[in-house]
């Protein structure tokens, strides 16, 4: 059975970090791209960032270029994302997916921690 299992939400205020982890079980990643996607309430569901598990290489929505940084160690079969100068706008429930045919319908998901940023 596959699993991401995620950690490190929380309550933040503006101008804060915090770091999520996502812990991968059941499988290797190899030929998947791996993603940290986000929904407030009222809004859809956007994809933030995102990491080819082989080559590395990255994606980012323009809403969070410059403060988010997605990695993975495929040693440890994890995954992250770092959040730095977080905004109030940042708030939402944060889930891991990972997907090889598009983000419409990724394969697997994360829990879902909560990020709230005070303002």
């Amino acid at each position: 059975q596959v699993q991401l299992v995620e950690s490190g939400g929380g309550l933040v205020q503006a101008g804060g970090s915090l770091r999520l982890s996502c812990a991968a079980s059941g499988r290797t990643f190899s030929s998947y791209v791996m993603g940290w996607l986000r929904q407030a309430p009222g809004k859809e569901r956007e994809l933030v960032a995102a990491i080819n598990w082989d080559s590395g290489s990255t994606f980012y929505a323009g809403s969070v270029k410059g403060r988010f940084t997605i990695s993975r160690d495929s040693a440890n079969n994890t995954g992250s994302l770092q959040m730095v100068s977080l905004r109030p706008e940042d708030t939402a429930v944060y889930y891991c997916a990972a997907t090889n045919r598009g983000w419409s319908h990724p394969q697997y998901w994360g829990q879902g921690p909560q990020v709230t940023v005070s303002s």
